[in-house]
């Protein structure tokens, strides 16, 4: 059984949506329904979803964890991906927020 997803992301391009997610940042895709236009996908104990439809940027933000934020947000930029700037948390973490192309964000962390 698939765990129920922590956030759902409205997306303009479902299959653009499922390459970023997928490709760019490692998702492992754990259900489609290609008629509906609805993926879940988990990454660690991440589990979100994807559907086709109008983004909302008030929806909730998926945490993805990640051994060397650096090297990720470096790749990402390569990509061509929108990241934001590096915060040190309390000495204990780092953060970034990434985009996807629909502008949906997405949090990096790294635990020091």
């Amino acid at each position: 059984m698939t765990p129920e997803p922590r956030v759902v992301y409205q997306v303009t391009d479902f299959e653009r949506a499922r390459d970023f997610f997928k490709r760019l940042l490692g998702f492992e895709e754990t259900g489609v329904d290609f008629d509906q236009h609805w993926s879940t996908l988990s990454h660690g104990e991440m589990h979100i979803a994807i559907a086709e439809g109008d983004p909302d940027p008030e929806v909730g933000v998926a945490m993805v964890d990640v051994g060397d934020i650096r090297a990720e947000t470096a790749r990402l930029r390569g990509e061509g991906i929108e990241v934001g700037t590096i915060v040190e948390v309390a000495g204990q973490m780092l953060l970034v927020d990434i985009f996807d192309p629909d502008g949906n964000r997405v949090q990096l962390s790294q635990q020091l």
